[in-house]
């Protein structure tokens, strides 16, 4: 199975699957002497657990309560990267495989269930396996280390819900972030969105949203020229997340209303330094950081798993037939909330990699 590896220089590979004993990385090319403090992944972990931060049980999100306790294997000593490859483990110790015992031969529609069949001819079944959200806790736990990387160059990575069952944010208050049960940036529009999901949730059913990031400190010059664009590798590390549709930078699609005049981010001098008085790019122009903030928003799918009833198919000895679904087990009812820190990993891994990549551009 390929395709379990990111990264040029700074190359993260996830394993493990939703119902195996386990999931983690393993981090090469992270230079030696980087500050890898346990706490730090373990804080980065918990932002993505179940109802982090918001106080109550959040409707949105599984009741499925992994500790998610990371464990450092290697290429650390005394909290410093050593320079060997990094190994990370958090092992599963809440699983329940017999929540999925009915969907063995059955597809679930939305999910990968069918497009692993006909790859691979078999498919692990409990909880999706390796197509499963509970990666993710791999690829948070990489992220905190690439974000140790990016700290060493003054670079820090937010993300935040704006959008959620159609409740869209009015305010941008950063610190209201990590207080919302949505991750959301406005503290009013959180409230309806969980009033909104809870009610689809009672309903047997679930709702999507758009989650925005923004990267600062960024320096110009981040990224290559053809292939690999800044923008297409943060768009292909975002897209590679379960659950997201769609990713715009800056003005995005709504780039194609505008003139040239008025998308172009006009230039002054301010200070003895270049700056942007717009930033209709997102931070990027030919594939590089322009040194302006870089700002993208991912669309969010709504959960596949709902327990109303959906028509599908079932598999019996090579042939196909009719049937219905119905997802029993623990679900959440929106991503929003716990993609948001999986973002800031996908974008911090991009930069980190892009950051190290950088020092053989010239000499």
């Amino acid at each position: 199975m390929a395709g379990n590896t990111f990264g040029t220089v700074f190359r993260v590979t996830t394993f493990g699957e939703s119902h195996g004993s386990g999931v983690g990385t393993v981090i090469d090319g992270c230079p030696a002497g980087i500050p890898v403090d346990i706490r730090d992944i373990q804080r980065a972990l918990d932002r993505r657990k179940p109802g982090a931060g918001s106080g109550t049980q959040n409707p949105a999100v599984t009741t499925r309560n992994e500790s998610d306790e990371a464990e450092i294997l290697s290429g650390v000593f005394e909290g410093v990267s050593e320079g060997t490859p990094i190994a990370i483990l958090i092992r599963n110790r809440t699983q329940k495989s017999e929540d999925y015992s009915n969907l063995a031969h059955t597809f679930r529609p939305g999910h990968a269930d069918w497009t692993y069949f006909k790859k691979y001819g078999v498919r692990d079944w409990r909880g999706g396996g390796r197509s499963s959200g509970r990666e993710t806790a791999s690829r948070v736990a990489a992220g905190a280390v690439a974000n140790a990387v990016l700290q060493k160059a003054g670079i820090r990575v937010k993300a935040y819900t704006i959008s959620a069952a159609g409740i869209s944010c009015i305010a941008r208050d950063m610190d209201a972030v990590d207080r919302t049960a949505f991750r959301a940036c406005d503290e009013e529009a959180a409230k309806l969105m969980a009033l909104r999901v809870a009610e689809r949730r009672a309903k047997g059913d679930s709702a999507g949203g758009i989650v925005e990031c923004t990267a600062s400190g960024v320096p110009a010059g981040l990224g290559e020229t053809v292939f690999d664009k800044l923008d297409a590798e943060i768009a292909k590390a975002v897209l590679s997340i379960g659950g997201v549709k769609g990713i715009e930078f800056g003005a995005g699609f709504g780039a194609a209303l505008l003139t040239g005049s008025e998308n172009n981010d006009a230039m002054r001098v301010e200070g003895g330094a270049v700056t942007f008085l717009s930033n209709n790019a997102g931070g990027i122009l030919g594939g590089m950081s322009n040194g302006n903030d870089i700002v993208f928003r991912a669309a969010i799918k709504p959960v596949p798993s709902i327990s109303l009833t959906q028509e599908t198919v079932r598999e019996e000895g090579g042939a196909y037939f009719d049937s219905d679904v119905s997802i029993e087990g623990r679900h959440d009812a929106c991503l929003c909330p716990r993609i948001v820190p999986v973002i800031e990993a996908m974008t911090a891994i991009v930069l980190a990699d892009m950051l190290l990549r950088n020092r053989s551009a010239r000499i």
